[in-house]
């Protein structure tokens, strides 16, 4: 009898995941499952918290806070971290802080000297896989060290480098269009340690594009990791 009981809670357990697996926003938010259904959850190197100044208001509808534990996001068997190292390109040719290879040199902690500044504005950063690839998830840190949002965050997938064809958009918060690439519904959210990962979905593309409106402290756009997930081709 009580060999079935845990047989029986151990199903309703893994269908509770199952069920949870599809819904990209709840991942977003920190915390709960997301991904692929029945895949392999990935295993992620959270950098420690470190909080610095006193964050300003923070006026943004249907804003998300920050997770109070680390998200797990399922991918298929097989998925590897494809970005680490490769080339970054951006909109802004010279950052006010920083260079661009921060981006994808690994190191996810907060504070100087671990983040890129960028202009003000609608502004992008482009990873390029050097292969296409499914891409499967795509994990960003804006700037943890300090509770703010990002405004204008859209995460597209291509094969085209310049951005013009076979396009496809894995996620967008941008509700007032800054980037004229279309009106967003994902939730905006406030940064933390453990980051925001977009649901990739399986879509096929070299290139990695993020775009960025300012953010709730200041207009400047700042990243300090970028990791993609995927199965190269």
């Amino acid at each position: 009898m009580k060999h079935k009981l845990i047989v029986s809670i151990l199903a309703a357990s893994s269908a509770l995941l199952i069920t949870g697996c599809g819904d990209k926003k709840s991942a977003a938010g920190g915390g709960s499952s997301g991904g692929t259904a029945g895949g392999v959850a990935l295993t992620i190197d959270f950098p420690p918290e470190l909080i610095e100044g006193t964050p300003k208001a923070m006026s943004v509808p249907n804003l998300v806070q920050a997770p109070d534990k680390a998200p797990q996001f399922l991918v298929p068997a097989g998925t590897t971290l494809l970005s680490k190292a490769k080339k970054v390109t951006s909109s802004d040719d010279n950052p006010i802080i920083g260079s661009l290879d921060l981006i994808t040199d690994g190191d996810k902690q907060a504070g100087e000297g671990y983040f890129v500044e960028l202009l003000e504005g609608p502004q992008w950063v482009q990873i390029d896989l050097e292969k296409s690839a499914a891409v499967h998830g795509v994990w960003i840190w804006h700037y943890h060290s300090q509770k703010r949002a990002y405004k204008g965050v859209v995460v597209q997938i291509s094969d085209d480098p310049t951005f013009k064809t076979g396009v496809t958009t894995v996620y967008n918060n941008d509700y007032e269009d800054a980037s004229k690439l279309g009106k967003g519904s994902d939730n905006p959210y406030v940064e933390s340690r453990f980051g925001l990962i977009v649901d990739g979905k399986g879509t096929q593309g070299r290139y990695v594009r993020l775009y960025s409106n300012g953010n709730t402290s200041n207009e400047m756009n700042h990243y300090i990791e970028v990791e993609v997930y995927g199965i190269a081709q």
